[in-house]
């Protein structure tokens, strides 16, 4: 299983000057929930907006600049990452570009929305979801969240 894990704001928006524009502790304990045990892979701002490898996951981060950290790998591109996480559960968790190349490479898109309103300059945007490569799944109340709902959506099998 390979797949993208967002949550977005009614603009689409998923950050703000290198940060989460909200808060909202149950979808980041859902997050947590979701992605133990797996491997993750984010760009470098990302990381840089983290702080620290995320505990009890295989990190790899796409940059090309060094990182010397025991803990996280790097790979030079989106498709370097998919190579080295292999068959093993993989999330991209960020940023925008990331979420763009990596919808050539998963199967599920595992979005939630939040209501904050944000219009300011600068917001970094999720991608458009192609919705005749993505099958939208029900829109379903967040489980740790009231207020929140969220969507999977799950790539359509291919045509014959």
């Amino acid at each position: 299983m390979r797949g993208s894990i967002w949550a977005q704001s009614p603009e689409r928006v998923i950050g703000l000057g290198g940060a989460i524009p909200w808060d909202h502790p149950g979808d980041q304990r859902r997050f947590k929930r979701v992605t133990l045990g797996t491997t993750i892979v984010m760009g470098r701002a990302t990381f840089d907006s983290v702080g620290k490898p995320l505990p009890k996951r295989r990190n790899i981060v796409v940059t090309s600049r060094p990182l010397v950290m025991e803990t996280v790998e790097t790979a030079r591109s989106v498709r370097e990452a998919v190579e080295r996480a292999g068959e093993a559960p993989l999330w991209f968790i960020g940023g925008a570009r990331i979420y763009e190349e990596a919808m050539a490479y998963v199967d599920v898109l595992d979005v939630t929305y939040v209501p904050d309103h944000v219009l300011a300059a600068g917001a970094v945007h999720a991608p458009l979801i192609d919705e005749a490569i993505f099958e939208a799944g029900p829109l379903l109340e967040h489980e740790d969240e009231p207020g929140l709902t969220r969507r999977e959506y799950r790539r359509r099998p291919p045509e014959d």
